[in-house]
């Protein structure tokens, strides 16, 4: 039954890409690649479900080898499957969404010529995410992680016509490297000093390697260990400085957003931590520094949200903060709680993506919010089911955004590590910039004036090969058909329920037992929270009174003036803002691009360059492989001038011979 959940969505995906596409003639047609690859999802989440019930409520548990590879050296390179609680969960969110966006795709990209190709490569994506989450050891893991990462480079680059997807895909793939290079380094320093790949072994034998150093550094085996895995982590959770691939994704098919952003990639980095917390309860050092990069990511990506005018960057900057704040939290030990936020956080984040795309479908595939408004009276399922996205994201209380993002502020203000106190204002903060940006694009999209016919390219925005479904270019928005409006309702339901029912069992019960593991004698933020949380009633009630509500309350109040009362109010700021270039370090996003391609990329190609200038062609070619051969011809040319054919000639040099011996003779005899 295990085998099958991993290996039915890779059979739609083999099925749908070879007998789907003109590979292997297009036998199956449209029809039979959608059909098979959302029956192999359906199947792969039914199982996981049954998987949850047997592991929650009878105790289940799995911990074996399927398949092994190869032995070397004592070290074994195994295929195995760790089935507990935080397995069967991650399978049921990545089961679930992934099924939501495959019923979506038949609508969202029903006219697209590359139809077929988009539903096999997310059935893979789902194949490549189940086998990463299932794993029992380190190479399995990583074999889902960058198994990942390719697909997801397919799917960004999915219009592999266009320019910019191409750009984007590359960007992602490069920068995703550069965080899979420090993700392997830990792996091999794992495997040297432990011998062993998998998980249950290496947590065994960490007491022996605790207290040993790297040679030739003063630094402790398992720090470095642990940030070179969370180099990993930062590559693909997006994390500051590596989180520049994320919103360029955007141009991919809005579908692959919510995959990607929602339950899938992005929170591959979440869990390896989560999973490896025996490690990092060992090494403050990475704690700390893992607080420092996720505080810093929660509150600077949040704020690059408020000058996005594109109705998918906003949300993937949303995206990008909310990771910090699951970063927060695994920095503070607070483990369950960001993989609790992780959860609640997949349901609500597809919900918006593909609230997105559905207002992308009535606009006739504009992105712009600048050329929306009033939108709600015309898509009412779209609307209501966006808002409720949006109340989970800001964190209203009883919604399941709520709970877990309040635990997660709760945490951070408990820890007593030295980077909590700027981790307390960066939480503290996200909040009201979270509400402010996420409610300026409701209000701009859902209200106020109708800008839709003032667009003087709108049907010329759309990179989806869709046409404007006979609509002529002032045509009115249109709700979104039942196969798309159904899975938003269907992911608004736990968007709501989800963190009320979770909240106790995930952060105060056996749910996580003997899987997630914390110190609690220097590291006491659950213990605190435990103290301060008592159901999810009176913390939601009590969520009123606390600052978090005030805050988020406060960027709603705010967004609702400038954009909605005021709008004279957000223009003078940003004309302000240009004018002492506050404005512009926005739009450049800090700079951090800028580097990349003009320091690295263009270094890396003037590097390049010299080498290859000054070692392949002058060194290598011209003196080392040129170089031999002229100079053989030189002394192949002076050898044939001694070779006149004249005895005299010859005569002479054995008489020179002669003399020369005899001369060398007499020197010696002296």
């Amino acid at each position: 039954m295990l085998l099958a959940v991993p290996l039915a969505p890779l059979v739609g995906s083999a099925l749908a890409g070879i007998w789907g596409t003109a590979f292997g003639g297009n036998k199956i047609g449209r029809t039979g690649s959608s059909s098979l690859t959302i029956l192999s999802v359906l199947l792969a989440f039914v199982l996981s479900a049954l998987t949850f019930q047997a592991v929650v409520f009878d105790g289940a548990k799995f911990n074996e080898t399927i398949y092994t590879w190869m032995v070397v050296g004592g070290l074994k390179m195994e295929v195995g499957f760790l089935i507990d609680s935080i397995t069967a969960m991650m399978m049921c969110v990545v089961t679930f969404v992934s099924l939501m966006v495959h019923i979506y795709t038949m609508g969202y990209m029903e006219e697209d010529d590359g139809y077929n190709r988009f539903f096999s490569y997310i059935s893979l994506f789902t194949f490549s995410m189940l086998m990463l989450v299932m794993s029992n050891n380190l190479l399995q893991l990583f074999f889902g992680w960058e198994a990942v990462g390719l697909v997801s480079y397919l799917l960004i680059g999915f219009y592999y016509k266009k320019p910019t997807a191409i750009f984007a895909n590359l960007k992602a793939f490069l920068v995703n490297r550069v965080g899979d290079f420090g993700f392997i380094l830990g792996i091999g320093l794992i495997a040297a000093y432990t011998g062993t790949l998998n998980y249950s072994e290496i947590f065994a034998k960490l007491p022996e390697i605790q207290n040993t150093q790297l040679p030739g550094t003063g630094w402790l085996l398992v720090t470095v260990t642990a940030i070179c895995l969370f180099i990993g982590a930062m590559g693909k959770s997006a994390q500051f400085p590596l989180h520049a691939w994320l919103p360029d994704s955007m141009e991919g098919p809005t579908p692959i957003s919510a995959l990607i952003h929602a339950a899938t990639m992005v929170t591959a980095g979440i869990f390896m931590v989560s999973r490896m917390s025996p490690l990092y309860e060992l090494s403050d050092v990475a704690l700390n520094f893992i607080l420092v990069i996720g505080s810093i990511t929660a509150l600077f990506m949040g704020i690059l949200g408020i000058i996005q005018n594109d109705i998918k960057r906003v949300i993937a900057y949303s995206t990008l903060s909310q990771l910090g704040y699951m970063t927060i939290a695994l920095g503070v030990s607070a483990y369950s709680v960001s993989v609790f936020h992780l959860m609640t956080h997949a349901f609500f984040k597809a919900l918006l993506f593909l609230g997105a795309g559905s207002v992308i479908m009535g606009m006739h595939h504009n992105q712009d919010i600048r050329w929306m408004g009033g939108v709600r009276k015309y898509m009412p399922i779209t609307w209501i089911t966006f808002l409720l996205g949006n109340l989970a994201l800001i964190g209203t209380p009883f919604f399941s955004g709520f709970y877990s993002k309040d635990a997660i502020i709760e945490a951070v203000h408990a820890s007593n590590l030295p980077a909590a106190g700027f981790a307390n204002f960066a939480v503290l903060a996200g909040v009201f910039i979270t509400a402010f940006y996420s409610f300026r694009l409701y209000f701009i999209v859902f209200h106020g004036k109708e800008r839709y016919d003032h667009n003087p390219d709108a049907h010329h925005d759309d990179h989806h090969g869709h046409d404007d479904h006979g609509h002529g270019h002032d045509a009115k928005p249109h709700e979104s058909p039942l196969v798309v409006t159904g899975p938003l309702v269907l992911l608004a339901i736990p968007s709501v329920v989800i963190g009320a029912i979770a909240l106790m069992p995930m952060l105060f019960g056996d749910f996580f037992k003997g899987v997630i593991h914390v110190d609690g004698s220097k590291h006491g933020a659950m213990a605190e929270l435990a103290e301060k949380i008592h159901g999810w009633v009176p913390m939601a009630l009590h969520g009123f009174t606390a600052a978090p509500f005030w805050l988020a309350l406060a960027g709603v109040v705010v967004s609702y003036v400038f954009y909605m009362v005021k709008p004279e109010i957000p223009a003078a700021i940003m004309a302000f803002s240009k004018k002492i270039g506050l404005y512009q370090v926005l739009e450049g996003k800090y700079g951090v691009d800028w580097v990349y391609e003009n320091i690295f990329a263009r270094g890396s190609r003037a590097f390049g360059t010299f080498f290859w200038k000054a070692g392949d062609q002058a060194i290598i070619d011209g003196a080392i492989v040129n170089g031999s051969w002229k100079l053989m011809a030189k002394f192949g040319q002076w050898v044939r001038g001694l070779q006149t054919g004249y005895l005299y000639h010859y005569a002479l040099v054995m008489l020179l011979g002669i003399v020369a011996l005899m001369t060398y003779f007499v020197w010696l005899n002296k």
